[in-house]
């Protein structure tokens, strides 16, 4: 059904990198999730009012939230989908995030408002009016937004979208909290004991925390969060693809939306290289990102040691006494600087996030140290940075 949905609804829907592409993709969700959640809210509110069921009446009015949440969504998208102007140069595609955080917020608020109401229940609970048609309502209802959980996961994970990710994750909370209203109430057409609060209270918290997870997956982008290790590995293997480039690091990806992003990379080049011959390369390499890897990259070039034999082999050695001390510990940049009685040592350090800087010092402390032990002249002049790609 989502195959044929999107082959009849979205043009070109293989072009998943195109804007315009995505936007059709995040209108069709949309307006699907708003039709299926407007259908389901009817249908369950009108169960619940017969019925006189807070449980059920809670989760009808989750599902309207849900309409309300698709409605958010497509303005999101549309909006999302604008091109670069003067004031915004880099797009609009972070308003997608903006949008699943307010759908969060709306999540949330549904949650507690019927947390107060099912608390209230608790301590004063009414008969319920069980009927068997009611039951399959409901069983019907998880059909349906089991389905429509799935269409968003299939869509969502074609075009890397935060949104219909989110929608998913509501639809299967939606599914937990509905299947657990049809517990209760056939466990009151068989026993007659109301547990409806009790079971109302349980799918509001499951909705306040479907809610918070939302919050927490959208803001993350917003916020900034490192590097996807398979997107540092592709962009790394794609710089050092090209002859010329020795190795990379430092690389650093900043997110404007969903296939927005702008990165900057540190390339290496052998340092005899002819300067211009060198900065065409470089020049070749971003414009070839720009199209291969839809990343809008800058590099900047370090000239390395790639004929000193002496210095290659220093590096090695150093590298590996650092491994030694602390294989999370890495190294770059190393040039040597020969003096006649100090020899300079000079490179940056990568380290961990959350090291302290008494830490940081004593890695440098026994690294000097073991090194001293090959050459009592030589001296460390050390850069130390984060890497910023998660683990």
């Amino acid at each position: 059904m989502a195959d044929f949905l999107v082959r009849h609804f979205v043009k070109n829907y293989n072009s998943t990198q195109k804007t315009e592409v995505r936007t059709a993709y995040g209108v069709l969700a949309s307006i699907v999730g708003i039709v299926c959640n407007i259908f389901l809210f009817l249908v369950k509110f009108l169960v619940g009012f017969f019925m006189n069921s807070i449980s059920v009446t809670a989760d009808a009015f989750n599902n309207l939230s849900d309409a309300a949440s698709s409605v958010i969504s497509f303005v999101g998208v549309k909006m999302a989908g604008k091109p670069a102007d003067q004031e915004h140069p880099f797009g609009h595609g972070r308003i997608e995030y903006i949008a699943a955080l307010i759908v969060s917020f709306l999540v949330l608020e549904v949650g507690f408002t019927f947390l107060k109401d099912s608390l209230a229940k608790i301590r004063t609970p009414q008969e319920l009016n069980f009927r068997i048609i009611s039951v399959v309502i409901l069983l019907l209802s998880i059909g349906v937004k089991l389905w429509l959980g799935v269409f968003n996961r299939r869509l969502g994970k074609r075009i890397d979208s935060k949104v219909m990710m989110a929608v998913f994750t509501d639809s299967m909370g939606d599914v937990i909290t509905t299947a657990a209203t049809v517990l209760s109430l056939v466990f009151y057409g068989a026993t007659g004991v109301n547990i409806d609060g009790f079971v109302g209270a349980g799918v509001a918290l499951v909705v306040m925390w479907a809610g918070i997870g939302i919050a927490k997956d959208t803001l993350e982008p917003l916020i900034g969060e490192a590097i996807d290790p398979e997107t540092c590995r592709e962009v790394k293997e794609f710089v050092e693809s090209y002859p010329g480039i020795s190795g990379s690091h430092d690389l650093i990806v900043h997110n404007y939306g969903p296939n927005r992003s702008m990165a900057s990379i540190h390339a290496e080049v052998p340092n005899d290289a002819d300067i211009e011959e060198a900065h065409e390369l470089i020049d070749r390499i971003e414009r070839d990102a720009a199209k291969k890897l839809d990343l809008f990259l800058v590099i900047h070039m370090d000239p390395v040691e790639v004929k000193n034999e002496e210095v290659v082999a220093l590096k090695e050695e150093t590298q590996k006494i650092l491994q030694g001390i602390d294989p999370g510990c890495s190294i770059h940049d190393f040039r040597m600087v020969k003096g006649m009685e100090q020899i300079n040592l000079i490179f940056d350090m990568v380290v961990p996030f959350g090291y302290q800087e008494e830490k940081k010092k004593e890695i440098q402390q026994m690294l000097l140290d073991e090194l001293r032990k090959l050459d009592q002249r030589y001296h460390c002049v050390i850069t130390v940075e984060h890497d910023y790609m998660a683990k």
